[in-house]
């Protein structure tokens, strides 16, 4: 089974059959996929100027939605890093039980649906980088009351996603499954009511 790498390259091969190398990309989502697949491809093409279904898009359209999720990537591998690191100095001081950011990092290993999105078409317009070091930002400061993404202070607790958890804070207005350990536990309990935080 090819890697993330050996799948960029074969999509920057102009050597390639342009049909394998949009295939690569999308194969690419397998490895690397932060909102899902079906939703990082929607947010690929339409950043990237062509449509989801094109089946000969321009290769040099190709390669620029590659190089937005390979800069993603390498937000997300860094902080992998970081925390793998973090764990182990706490684990060698004693600290065995790991918290909420950890439970919530396990289920999320390899950067799948990290800012889950539900709804394919529903997802953040900013570039992928820059929603994982805002996501980031908030797993490292104290719980806040919105969508550390979009700063959206509408979140409403959704049943049956196809993720795991298959419940949580969905942002109505960017559409991802705000994390849990980012937010109070005043705003679960909010989005759990449906209700909009008095102080937000």
């Amino acid at each position: 089974m090819a890697g993330f790498r050996s799948l960029a390259r074969q999509v920057r091969d102009p050597r390639c059959d342009l049909a394998l190398r949009r295939y690569s990309l999308r194969k690419c989502l397998e490895r690397f996929a932060p909102y899902g697949h079906r939703a990082t491809w929607d947010h690929l093409c339409s950043r990237a100027g062509f449509d989801p279904e094109d089946r000969s898009p321009d290769p040099a359209r190709l390669v620029a939605a590659l190089e937005e999720l390979e800069e993603a990537r390498a937000v997300w591998l860094a902080y992998e890093v970081e925390f793998a690191r973090r764990r182990k100095k706490e684990k060698h001081e004693g600290l065995r039980r790991p918290g909420s950011v950890d439970d919530w990092h396990r289920l999320t290993w390899g950067g799948f649906g990290v800012a889950w999105c539900d709804d394919p078409r529903v997802h953040p317009r900013e570039p992928l980088a820059e929603v994982l070091r805002r996501l980031i930002a908030a797993l490292e400061r104290e719980p806040g009351t919105a969508c550390p993404v979009c700063g959206g202070e509408r979140l409403v607790w959704t049943y049956d996603l196809d993720h795991e958890p298959s419940s949580g804070p969905v942002c109505t207005q960017c559409g991802i499954l705000v994390p849990r350990p980012v937010l109070t536990p005043e705003a679960l309990e909010h989005a759990r009511r449906g209700e909009l935080l008095a102080s937000a």
